[in-house]
C-alpha cells in the first residue's frame, strides 16, 4: 500500500494548518483562559522533548539494545522528579532577571558576552544534528509511503512549512506578553497527538496482531526475537544516554524555552515534575509492542520505521496516515521550538553585540525581523547539514552527537546554581576543552569528514558501540578544567555578586547608591541616546507599571528599583549583556563616597519579606526576631523615623504618618528634601546639627500651634558600622495647652487673693465716707448739699457692689463646702433668675424660654447657681437685640448634666474668647460692667466640679449668637441608682 506525493503533501498541509488555526485562535483570545493556562496543556507542551524519538528513535534502538531505549526517558523524568532542588532554582532566577535562554542564564552569572555567545555556538552546532534527524525522519517515512517521491523534495517542503510557522507565530511576540500561549497550546496538540496515535498503533497490535494479552504471552514464549528486549548491563550506551537525557532538562534549547520561558506559574512546573514522567511512561508503552509487532509480520522496513511499515502490513491507510502525521507533528514540534530558543539566543548573544539598534525608528520591528530571519537561517543550516551529513547516519547516531555536544553546558548550568566559586574563566576554558574533544571524537569521525585517532593509531577508535565512552570523556574533560581554573583564578565582584544572586537560598545586598537620574523622565531622556526616545519611554512608563509607581518618580530607592527592572526587562529583549552594559552606561551611579555607601536596607526588607515563608530552623527565627523588632518600631506610640547618612528617609513608622499626615510609601526611599518644607525644615535642620535634643519647637499645622520635642541618637556602632539616625518626635501640643489652662488658673487665682485684699482695704474708708454723707444729709436743708450728698452715697454704694462681686470672686475656688451641697433642681434655679432679670427695667422685650427638664438635678450650692445664671442671663439680654429670644435648655448625658444659655446677639469675636473669663475683662461700654460677672461664674463652676464652654458664633449660618455651655455632674438619688443596678443584674 502506497500514497502519491500530492497526497502526503495535501495531509502534511492540513494537519500544519490545523496547528496554525489552534495557534491563531489561542492568539486571538477565542479559548477560555483556564483552558490555555491549564497545567495539562503545559506538561503536554513539555511532550516536545520526545520529538521523532517517540515515534521512530525509540523502535529502532529497543531493537538494538532492548530495554535501553527507557533511558531516553528515564534520565529527563529524574530531572523534573527533582525539580524542587534543580529546575525551580532556575526558573527562579530566570523570571527574576528575564532570562530566556541557557546563554542569557550563563551571560548573567558568569557576567561574560563570551560565554553567552559561546553557548549559544556550542547548542547550534548541536542542535543542527537533532534538526537533522527530524527532516530525515519526516524524509524516510514520506518516502517509505510514497516511493516515487524525491526525499530531497520532501526536507525543503518540510523545512520551508517549518518556517513559514516558526516565523508567523514564534516571532510575533508582543513585549507585555509573557510567553507564547497560541504556540504552546499547537505544542500540546502536538504531543496529544502522537500520544494518541502510539497507544492506537499498540493496541491494534496486541489485539489484532496478537489477539489479546495471552496470544502475546504465547508468542514472547515461543520466539527467541524477544530476548533482544532484554538490558545488557555492561553496555555504557545506556548510561550515557540517561546522563544526556537527566542534562537536556536543562541544556536542550527547546526544553529550557518550554520549561522556563513558557511556564504560565510555579504550581504548573510542581505538576509537571510528575506529569511529564507520566507522558513519557505512556510513550514507552507501546514501544516493544511495535517492535514485535513488525517482527510478527516480518515487515521489511527498517525497525526504526517499524511503525509505520506495521500500519502499512495492516493494510490500513488510516493508521498508517495516523503515524505518518505522528512523525510529522512530533518533528514540526521539535523544530518550531529549538530554532525559535536558537533565534533568541543567537539574537542576544552574536547579532546585538555587533550591532546595537539604536538607528531604528522602530527596535521592536527591527528585531522581529532579524529574529524571522535568523528563523530561517537556522532552518537552512540543518537542511544543509542534512544533505551533507545527516542523512547518510543513523537516527540514533544523530542524536548521540546532538545530546553528547549540548551535554558540555551542564557543569555551567549546574554551577550556575550549585557553585559560587565558578568564574567566566573557567566555564569558558572547560567548555572549550569538552567541544574540542567531542569535535574530534564524535563528530568529525561519525561524519566522514576526519577521525584524527584513526590517523594517530590510537588504541580506541571511534565506532558505533564505543561512542558512549568518548561522551564521558569529554563531560570529564570540561569538568576537571572549569574546576581547576576557577580556583586557581579570582572572581570579579561583578561575578560574586551574580553569583550570590543565583545561589539558591541566597539574598542579595545591593549598595544604597545615589543615581546620577534624579527622575524617571530622566531614565526617558538618558535611554533615548541607544534605544531613541519612543522606545526608551515605552521601556521606562513599563517598568513603572510593572512596580506600580507613579508615572513621574523621584524617591532614590524607587529609582534604584527602577533601574532594576528596566535592565531586566531590556534584558529579555536584547539579551542580559547588553541590556547590563547599556543600562551601565547610560544609568550610572555617582561616585561613591569615601568609606563606601551603605546597603540598601530597603531592598533587604522586601526581600525577605518574600522569602517569608520559605525560611526555617534558625534563620526563621531570626526572621521572626526581626519582623517583631520593626513591628515595635513601627507601633511605637511616639512618632519615629530613620534617616541614612545620605538623608534618605529609611523608617517612618505609624505615628509618625498620623502626625504629619504623610503616609510611609510617600515617603521612605525619599530624601528629607522631598518632604513638604516646614517638616523638611524641621527634620533636616535637626538631623544635620550638633544638638541631640531640641524642646518645645512650635510648628504650626493645619492653621493650629503644635509644641514638638525632638531627640536624636546616632545608629552607628561596633555592630553596625553604616551611619544615620533615627528621630524621634514628642508632640507635647496637648501639655502646652494643659500648662496654659494651669497658668491661667493660677492667674485667677492670684487675681482673686489680691481683689479680696484691695477689697478688704478699701472696704472701710468707703464705709467711713458713706457714713459722713448721710451724717451730712442729717445736719442740713441745703438742696444742693443733700444732692451731693445723695450722689456720694449712690457712689460708695456701688463701689461696696464691685467690694462685695470681690469677695465673692475672692471666696471661690475652693472645695471646702461640697459636703454641704444639696440636690439642686436646675429648672428652679434658672426660673429664679429670670424672675429677679424681670424685675429690672433693662430687660423690657427680651423673651427668655426655659427649656431645662424639671427632673435635671445637680448636687451643688442653689444661691450661688442662682447667681451663676443671673450672671449668664444678664450677659445674654445686654448682648441680645430689642425683642430677642434667650433659650437656656439642659439635659442629661450619662452622669452629667449639660445646660446651655444661648442668645441671639452679635457674638464675641475670636480674639477675645480665651480672655472673657479674666477679672475686669469686659467687651461692654463703659459704666455697662465691671468686668467679674464671668470670672465669678468661671469661679462657682470649677468650685461645683464642672466645666464651662463658650461657643460663639452659636449659628454658623448667620454668623451670629453665643452659646455658654455648663457641664456639671448629674445628681441621681439613691432609689434611681438602686433601680438602674437591679435592671442591669436583671439583664444580665
Amino acid at each position: 500500500m502506497s500514497f502519491s506525493a500530492s497526497g502526503l503533501l495535501l495531509a502534511s498541509l492540513l494537519y500544519l494548518v490545523l496547528l496554525f488555526g489552534i495557534a491563531w485562535v489561542t492568539e486571538r483570545g477565542m479559548l477560555p483562559r483556564q483552558w490555555v493556562r491549564h497545567p495539562l496543556v503545559y506538561i503536554l507542551s513539555l511532550g516536545v522533548y520526545a520529538g521523532i524519538w517517540a515515534v521512530y528513535g525509540a523502535v529502532g534502538m529497543a531493537a538494538e539494545s532492548g530495554y535501553g531505549f527507557l533511558a531516553y526517558y528515564l534520565g529527563i523524568s529524574g530531572a523534573f522528579l527533582l525539580a524542587p532542588v534543580l529546575l525551580n532554582p532556575v526558573m527562579r532566577i530566570g523570571r527574576a532577571y528575564q532570562l530566556t535562554s541557557l546563554a542569557d542564564l550563563f551571560a548573567y552569572r558568569y557576567r561574560s558576552q563570551w560565554a553567552g555567545t559561546l553557548v549559544t555556538l556550542c547548542s547550534g552546532g548541536a542542535i543542527l544534528a537533532l534538526l537533522s534527524m527530524q527532516i530525515q525522519a519526516v524524509a524516510t517515512s514520506a518516502s517509505i509511503l510514497a516511493p516515487d517521491t524525491s526525499p530531497k523534495l520532501i526536507s525543503v517542503m518540510f523545512s520551508l512549512i517549518v518556517v513559514l510557522f516558526a516565523m508567523l507565530f514564534g516571532a510575533r511576540r508582543d513585549q507585555n506578553s509573557e510567553n507564547h500561549q497560541g504556540l504552546v497550546l499547537a505544542i500540546a496538540f502536538d504531543s496529544l497527538v502522537k500520544l494518541v496515535a502510539l497507544l492506537v498503533l499498540g493496541g491494534v497490535i496486541l489485539f489484532g496482531v496478537f489477539g489479546g494479552m495471552g496470544g502475546l504471552e504465547h508468542w514472547l514464549g515461543n520466539r527467541s526475537s524477544a530476548a533482544t528486549m532484554t538490558l545488557n548491563i555492561n553496555d555504557g550506551s545506556w548510561r550515557a544516554l540517561m546522563l544526556m537525557s537527566f542534562a537536556g532538562a536543562l541544556v536542550l534549547p527547546h526544553m529550557y524555552h518550554m520549561t522556563f520561558s513558557e511556564n504560565p506559574s510555579p504550581k504548573a512546573l510542581a505538576k509537571a515534575s510528575w506529569g511529564l514522567p507520566l507522558y513519557l511512561l505512556l510513550l514507552g508503552l507501546p514501544v516493544p509492542l511495535i517492535l514485535w509487532g513488525g517482527q510478527e509480520l516480518a515487515v521489511t522496513t527498517d525497525p526504526g520505521f517499524f511503525a509505520i511499515g506495521t500500519a502499512q502490513t495492516l493494510d490500513s491507510p488510516a493508521l498508517t496516515l495516523l503515524m505518518y502525521i505522528a512523525g510529522l507533528s512530533a518533528a514540526s514540534g521539535l523544530m518550531i521550538v529549538s530554532t525559535l530558543a536558537l533565534a533568541g539566543m543567537a539574537l542576544n548573544h552574536v547579532v546585538l553585540p555587533l550591532k546595537t539598534p539604536k538607528d531604528q525608528g522602530d527596535i521592536y520591528r527591527w528585531l522581529q525581523w532579524i529574529k524571522r530571519l535568523l528563523i530561517a537561517v537556522i532552518i537552512f543550516l540543518a537542511l544543509l547539514f542534512h544533505e551533507a551529513i545527516g542523512k547518510n547516519l543513523d537516527l540514533s547516531i544523530l542524536g548521540a552527537i546532538s545530546l553528547s555536544g549540548t551535554l558540555q553546558l551542564l557543569p555551567g548550568a549546574l554551577g550556575v546554581i550549585y557553585w559560587p566559586e565558578g568564574n567566566r574563566r573557567g566555564v569558558i576554558a572547560g567548555l572549550l576543552v569538552g567541544l574540542v574533544i567531542w569535535v574530534v571524537t564524535l563528530v568529525l569521525p561519525f561524519s566522514h569528514t576526519a577521525n584524527l585517532l584513526a590517523w594517530l593509531d590510537a588504541p580506541l577508535i571511534p565506532d558505533y558501540s564505543n561512542w558512549h565512552i568518548f561522551t564521558f570523556v569529554s563531560l570529564t574533560a570540561n569538568i576537571t578544567v572549569f574546576a581547576l581554573i576557577s580556583v586557581l583564578s579570582t572572581s570579579t565582584s561583578e561575578e560574586a555578586s551574580a553569583a550570590q544572586a543565583c545561589s539558591l537560598g541566597a539574598l542579595s545586598r545591593p549598595q544604597r547608591r545615589e543615581l546620577l537620574a534624579t527622575s524617571s523622565s530622566d531614565f526617558v531622556r538618558q535611554l533615548a541616546a541607544p534605544l531613541g526616545d519612543g522606545v526608551a519611554r515605552r521601556e521606562v512608563e513599563r517598568a513603572l507599571g510593572q512596580l506600580k509607581l507613579p508615572n513621574v518618580e523621584y524617591r532614590p530607592y524607587q529609582l534604584r528599583r527602577l533601574r532594576d527592572q528596566v535592565e531586566i526587562n531590556l534584558s529579555g529583549l536584547l539579551g542580559p549583556s547588553v541590556a547590563r552594559d547599556m543600562v551601565k552606561r547610560h544609568l550610572g551611579f555617582k561616585p561613591m563616597a569615601q568609606g563606601g555607601t551603605a546597603q540598601d536596607i530597603r531592598y533587604v526588607e522586601r526581600a525577605l519579606g518574600d522569602y517569608q515563608n520559605r525560611l526555617t530552623g534558625l534563620a526563621g527565627e531570626l526572621d521572626n526576631l526581626r519582623r517583631h523588632y520593626r513591628q515595635t518600631l513601627q507601633n511605637l506610640p511616639i512618632p519615629a523615623c530613620s534617616v541614612g547618612e545620605d538623608d534618605e528617609i529609611l523608617m517612618w513608622n505609624r505615628t509618625m504618618e498620623e502626625l504629619t499626615g504623610i503616609t510611609a510609601d510617600e515617603v521612605v526611599g525619599a530624601r528629607l528634601m522631598a518632604l513638604p518644607e516646614h517638616w523638611r525644615l524641621l527634620l533636616e535642620g535637626f538631623n544635620r546639627g550638633e544638638d541631640l535634643h531640641r524642646y518645645k519647637h512650635r510648628l504650626d499645622l493645619r492653621g493650629r500651634p503644635h509644641w514638638l520635642n525632638l531627640h536624636k541618637a546616632a545608629l552607628s556602632g561596633p555592630d553596625h558600622t553604616e551611619g544615620g539616625s533615627i528621630i524621634l518626635v514628642e508632640d507635647q501640643t496637648e501639655t502646652r495647652l494643659l500648662e496654659d489652662e494651669l497658668m491661667h488658673s493660677e492667674r485667677l487665682a492670684s487675681v482673686g487673693r489680691l481683689a479680696a485684699g484691695v477689697a478688704h482695704e478699701i472696704g472701710n474708708p468707703v464705709t467711713g465716707i458713706s457714713s459722713l454723707a448721710q451724717n451730712l444729709k442729717l445736719e442740713t436743708d441745703n438742696p444742693d448739699i443733700l444732692d451731693t450728698a445723695e450722689q456720694i452715697q449712690q457712689q460708695t454704694r456701688r463701689i461696696s457692689a464691685i467690694l462685695q462681686s470681690l469677695m465673692n470672686f475672692a471666696r471661690t475656688g475652693n472645695h471646702a463646702q461640697a459636703n454641704q451641697y444639696e440636690p439642686v433642681t436646675i429648672h428652679r434655679c434658672v426660673e429664679e433668675s429670670i424672675n429677679l432679670l424681670s424685675l429690672s427695667d433693662k430687660g423690657l422685650g427680651i423673651h427668655y424660654i426655659n427649656d431645662c427638664p424639671p427632673s435635671l438635678q445637680i448636687l451643688g450650692d442653689e444661691q450661688r447657681l442662682v447667681q451663676v445664671f443671673v450672671n449668664l442671663l444678664a450677659n445674654a439680654r445686654d448682648a441680645s437685640p430689642e425683642g430677642g429670644t434667650v433659650l437656656i435648655s439642659g439635659k442629661g448625658d450619662g452622669y452629667s448634666a449639660i445646660i446651655e444659655v444661648a442668645d441671639e446677639g452679635p457674638g464675641i469675636p475670636e480674639d477675645q474668647l480665651d480672655h472673657i473669663f479674666e477679672p475686669f475683662y469686659t467687651t461692654k461700654a463703659p459704666n455697662k460692667g465691671t468686668g467679674l460677672g464671668l470670672s465669678l461664674v468661671y469661679s462657682i463652676i470649677e468650685e461645683h466640679y464642672g466645666n464651662i464652654q463658650v461657643e460663639s458664633p452659636a449659628n454658623a449660618g448667620t454668623g451670629r449668637g453665643t452659646c455658654v455651655r455648663l457641664r456639671l455632674p448629674a445628681y441621681e438619688s439613691e432609689t434611681e441608682t438602686g433601680n438602674t443596678t437591679i435592671s442591669q443584674n436583671q439583664g444580665s
